[in-house]
C-alpha cells in the first residue's frame, strides 16, 4: 500500500503540536513540576484532623499491591495470561450479530488480580491499548493508535480526600506516590515512573486512619489509584481566588425574539443560592447589542444602575469597582436586575451585535481576579472587533466531498481566549440561533480558554419547546455543578513513553502541562502517546494525571489518577488488549483536527485506512493460521462498524444536507465530551421498549428499571407493532410503529428513559417519531448499518475493506 495515503498515526517524535509558551499569566510563571510555583500564602485550609477520608471508591488491597512484605518490586510481578475471548477470530462478513446484548465494558488489563482491583477506573482514565507494546516499531506494526482518554474531574460519589502537611512525591520526576510504587523497605520507595529511590518522610510513617506507625504502604495514597489532596501552603502563590461569575448577554432584537432571556433570568433566580462558592463569591452582568451595557450593583443603591458605553472601538469600564459585586452583600440588587432585564429590552429594534467588544469589556472586568465568563449569543456578530460575515452556502450543505470553512475566519477569538487563559478566565459559550453564527470562529473563545460550548439550534420559546426544556435543564446543571478555578493538569508517564498531542479545550503551556482556567466535571481530554525508548526490561508501565485547582470554597486541591498497564512483546497480546471504544474515540479527535488542518475528505480517508491497516496487520502478524474472509479479533469486531458510524456522523458525513454550525458543533463535542457520551454520538444505542419486563431489571431507589437488549442500527430491527428508543447521547428518539398501541408497559419505558437521563450530566431531549414526523429523516440517518444514497451499508463497507486488504 502506498505510504502517501492519509493515515492517522502517531510519529515517534516527542514534539507535541501547539506547545509553544503561552501568554505570561498573572501567577502561572515557570512550571518545573505540577504545582505551578504556588508559594507561601496564608490560608485557612488545614482542618484539625490530619486526614479526611471518604469511603474507598475501589476495593482496597491488603497491604497494598505487591507490598505485603515491603520488598517485591512491580518488575517481578507475574501477569495474567491474555483473555482467550479477546483473540477469538471473527469473520466479519459471516457473523451478522456482533453487538453485545448490553453496552460493552472497558477491557480489563492483564495484570495480577490485586493490581486489577486497585487500578484506576476506566470511567476516569483508560488507554487505547491495555497492553503496551515494548517498542515503537511493534506499535507501528500493529497499526493501532496509542493514547489515553481522561475524565479527570468527573463527579465521584466516593473520593478519598487527604489532608496532610506532607504530600509525598518523587524527588526527581515529581510523581505523586501511588499504589504502583515499590517499597524497598519501610524507609525507601521506588518511583514507578523514573525508578528513582526516594526516602519515606517521617510524617508518612504514621497512618492516622489505622492509627498505626511503620506501615507506609497502608496509607490512603498507596491504597487508591484516584485520590484528592488538600494542598499545603507551598502550592499557593497568593490566596486562592474567589468564585467569580460574569454573565454576558445578547439583548439585540433577535435575542429578545428567541425568548431565551426570560429563561436565563428565571433559571439564575431559581438557582442563585446554589451557585458554587463561599462568602467571597462575586457576580456581574454585561448586556450588549450595538452598545455595551454595564450594571452598577453596589451595595447601598436602591436599584441597579445601567451604564451604557457606546464607543465600542475603545472599550473601557465606567465604574470598575462596582460592576463585580459580592453576591451575599448585593443579592437583592442582583435579583432585582434579573427580574427587570427581560422587560428592559422587550421593545428593542436594535439588530446589531458587538460581541467582540462585549468580550473585551468582560475580559477587562475579570482580569484582576480570574473567573468564569458565560456568554449568550443568538446571531452572527456584525459590528466592531470580531465582526463576522456569513461563510455558509446553503447550496453546499450536501457537498459530496470537501466542506469549506471548518477553520476560523479570524484569529480574534483565539487571541482573546489566550489572553483570558493567561489571566485565569474561562469562557463558556451558549449559542441559541436559527441562523448561521460561524461556530468555527466563535468556538475558539471557549476552546483555548478551557471553556465549553453549548448549542441550541433553532431555539425559540414558542416554536421549539424541546430546545427550551433542554436549555432550562442544561442551565440548571451548568449553574450548580462543581467547578475548579485556576487549574493546571500535568500528565506523566513511565520513562520511555512520551506525550505527542493533546485533544480537548485548554491551552498547552508546556509539553505535558495543560492550562485550565476553569475545570468542570463534564469535560473530557484525549492524549496521543508514543514510545521513545524500548520498554524491554519492564513488565508494567504507569500513567499519572494530576489536576491542581482551586475549589469554589477557596481550597487548593490536587486530584491524582494513576493507571498501571502491562508491557507485552507479541502482536497477539497487543491485539488482545485493544480497547475498541477508546481507539474509536481517539481517532475521532484526530480526525476532527485533520478535517480542520487538511480537509474533510482527508480525514475520512484516514479513518477508513485505520480500519484497513489494523485488520491487515492482524491478518499478517497475529493470525497463526491463515483463513479466508475479513477476519478480526473479537475485541476489535466492532471497529469497522464504529469507523462507518464516524463516516456517517454529522461531523464527518458528506452527501447529506448538514448545516455548517451543526457540523462544527458535532466536531466540538467529539473532542470535548468524555468517551462514554461521545460513543453514544458515534454509535447510538437502540432498544425495543414496548415489550419491557421486570426480568433482569435493576432496583434503584425502590424503582424498577428494565434493561432491554441492544439492537443493531438497521430498519430491519423496527416493526410496525413496536416502540423503539434510540439514545444518541444529547438527544433521544422514541420511534412509534404505525400499529403500536400504548399500554401499561409504557410506565416501564418512562422509567428506563428517566434512568438513562439520570446517568449523564446533561439533559437529552426526547422526540417522539411517527411516520409523519419531521424528525423521521434524522432518526433514519442514525441507522448506520443501512445503505443511503450517499453512503455504503455496513455489509458493503466490509466488502470495501476486504477488497483493500486483499490488494
Amino acid at each position: 500500500m502506498s505510504c502517501r495515503r492519509p493515515v492517522i498515526s502517531v510519529p515517534s517524535s516527542s514534539t507535541a503540536g501547539g506547545t509553544q509558551p503561552g501568554p505570561p499569566g498573572r501567577h502561572m510563571g515557570h512550571y518545573p513540576s505540577l504545582p505551578p510555583g504556588y508559594q507561601n500564602a496564608p490560608s485557612a485550609m488545614h482542618p484539625a484532623q490530619p486526614y479526611t477520608q471518604a469511603p474507598q471508591p475501589y476495593p482496597q488491597m491488603p497491604g497494598g499491591p505487591g507490598m505485603a512484605q515491603l520488598s517485591p518490586s512491580l518488575a517481578g510481578m507475574s501477569l495474567q495470561s491474555s483473555t482467550p475471548e479477546a483473540l477469538r477470530v471473527v469473520n466479519l462478513l459471516q457473523e451478522r450479530n456482533l453487538l453485545p446484548p448490553t453496552p460493552i465494558p472497558a477491557p480489563t488489563p492483564c495484570l495480577t488480580q490485586d493490581l486489577q482491583k486497585i487500578n484506576c477506573s476506566p470511567e476516569v482514565f483508560r488507554c487505547t491499548l491495555t497492553s503496551i507494546p515494548q517498542t515503537q516499531s511493534l506499535l507501528n506494526k500493529a497499526k493501532l493508535p496509542l493514547g489515553l482518554l481522561l475524565h479527570p474531574f468527573k463527579d465521584l460519589s466516593q473520593l478519598p480526600v487527604v489532608t496532610s502537611s506532607t504530600i509525598v512525591r518523587c524527588r526527581s520526576c515529581r510523581t505523586y506516590i501511588n499504589p504502583f510504587v515499590s517499597f524497598l523497605d519501610q524507609r525507601r520507595w521506588k518511583c514507578n515512573l523514573c525508578y528513582r529511590v526516594n526516602d519515606v518522610p517521617e510524617e508518612f510513617m504514621y497512618n492516622p486512619v489505622s492509627r498505626s506507625y511503620g506501615e507506609p504502604h497502608k496509607r490512603p495514597e498507596v491504597q487508591n489509584a484516584t485520590i484528592e489532596f488538600i494542598a499545603p501552603s507551598e502550592y499557593m502563590l497568593r490566596p486562592p481566588q474567589p468564585a467569580v461569575y460574569l454573565f454576558v448577554l445578547d439583548v439585540s432584537h433577535n435575542a429578545v425574539e428567541t425568548g431565551y432571556l426570560n429563561v436565563f433570568c428565571q433559571s439564575l433566580l431559581d438557582n442563585i443560592n446554589a451557585l458554587p462558592g463561599d462568602s467571597r463569591t462575586k457576580v456581574g452582568f454585561i448586556t450588549f447589542d450595538s452598545t455595551i451595557h454595564f450594571y452598577n450593583l453596589q451595595e447601598g443603591l436602591s436599584q441597579p444602575q445601567m451604564l451604557i458605553v457606546s464607543d465600542i472601538e475603545d472599550i473601557f469600564l465606567p465604574t470598575p469597582d462596582s460592576l463585580l459585586v459580592n453576591l451575599n452583600e448585593c443579592k437583592e440588587l442582583v435579583q432585582d436586575l434579573l427580574k427587570s432585564l427581560p422587560s428592559l429590552f422587550q421593545k428593542t429594534m436594535e439588530t446589531q451585535s458587538a460581541l467582540g467588544s462585549a468580550l473585551q469589556a468582560a475580559f477587562k472586568l475579570l482580569s484582576p481576579t480570574g473567573g468564569r465568563m458565560s456568554v449568550f449569543q443568538t446571531q452572527l456578530p456584525n459590528l466592531g472587533v470580531g465582526a463576522l460575515q456569513s461563510r455558509e452556502d446553503p447550496n453546499q450543505r450536501a457537498a459530496a466531498k470537501d466542506v469549506q470553512h471548518l477553520a476560523p475566519a479570524t484569529d480574534f477569538y483565539k487571541k482573546l481566549a489566550l489572553d483570558c487563559s493567561g489571566q485565569q478566565v474561562a469562557v463558556d459559550l451558549f449559542l441559541l440561533s436559527s441562523q448561521y453564527c460561524d461556530l468555527a470562529s466563535l468556538g475558539c473563545i471557549s476552546r483555548y480558554s478551557a471553556g465549553s460550548v453549548h448549542y441550541y439550534p433553532s431555539y425559540h420559546h414558542q416554536h421549539n419547546p424541546a430546545q427550551v426544556e433542554r436549555f432550562q435543564k442544561d442551565l440548571k446543571r451548568y449553574l450548580t455543578r462543581k467547578i475548579g478555578f485556576e487549574a493546571v493538569m500535568r500528565i506523566r508517564c513511565t520513562k520511555g513513553l512520551s506525550i505527542h498531542t493533546f485533544h480537548g479545550n485548554f491551552f498547552v503551556r508546556s509539553t505535558d502541562l495543560l492550562s485550565l482556567p476553569n475545570v468542570n466535571p463534564d469535560a473530557g481530554f484525549a492524549v496521543q502517546m508514543s514510545i521513545e525508548e524500548n520498554l524491554d526490561d519492564m513488565q508494567v508501565v504507569s500513567f499519572q494525571a494530576a489536576l491542581l485547582y482551586t475549589s469554589s470554597k477557596g481550597e487548593r486541591r490536587i486530584r491524582v489518577h494513576t493507571l498501571c498497564l502491562p508491557v507485552v512483546n507479541s502482536m497477539s497480546d497487543i491485539f488482545a488488549g485493544a480497547d475498541v471504544q477508546a481507539i474509536s474515540g481517539l481517532l475521532a479527535c484526530m480526525a476532527v483536527d485533520r478535517s480542520v488542518t487538511a480537509s474533510l475528505s482527508d480525514a475520512r480517508d484516514a479513518m477508513t485506512n485505520a480500519a484497513i491497516d489494523s485488520l491487515a496487520s492482524y491478518r499478517q502478524s497475529a493470525l497463526t493460521i491463515q483463513q479466508p474472509g475479513l477476519l478480526s479479533p473479537a475485541c476489535l469486531r466492532l471497529f469497522p462498524l464504529y469507523i462507518l458510524a464516524l463516516l456517517k456522523q454529522k461531523a464527518f458525513r458528506t452527501g447529506t444536507s448538514t448545516r455548517l454550525d451543526d457540523r462544527v458543533f458535532a466536531m466540538c463535542q467529539l473532542k470535548y465530551q468524555p468517551l462514554a457520551y461521545a460513543m453514544l454520538m458515534i454509535h447510538p444505542a437502540l432498544y425495543r421498549v414496548d415489550d419491557l419486563t421486570d426480568e433482569g431489571a435493576l432496583n434503584i431507589n425502590e424503582r424498577t428499571i428494565p434493561q432491554p437488549k441492544l439492537l443493531q442500527l438497521s430498519v430491519e430491527k423496527l416493526s410496525r407493532e413496536g416502540a423503539f428508543l434510540m439514545d444518541a447521547g444529547m438527544v433521544m428518539y422514541l420511534w412509534i410503529g404505525r400499529n403500536y398501541l400504548f399500554h401499561t408497559r409504557f410506565t416501564l419505558t418512562r422509567a428506563f428513559v428517566g434512568w438513562l437521563r439520570d446517568q449523564r450530566p446533561f439533559f437529552p431531549s426526547l422526540h417522539v417519531i411517527r411516520d409523519e414526523s419531521q424528525l423521521k429523516p434524522t432518526f433514519m440517518q442514525n441507522m448506520i448499518e443501512d445503505r443511503t444514497e450517499s453512503a455504503l451499508s455496513y455489509y458493503e463497507f466490509l466488502l470495501h475493506l476486504q477488497q483493500k486488504i486483499s490488494k
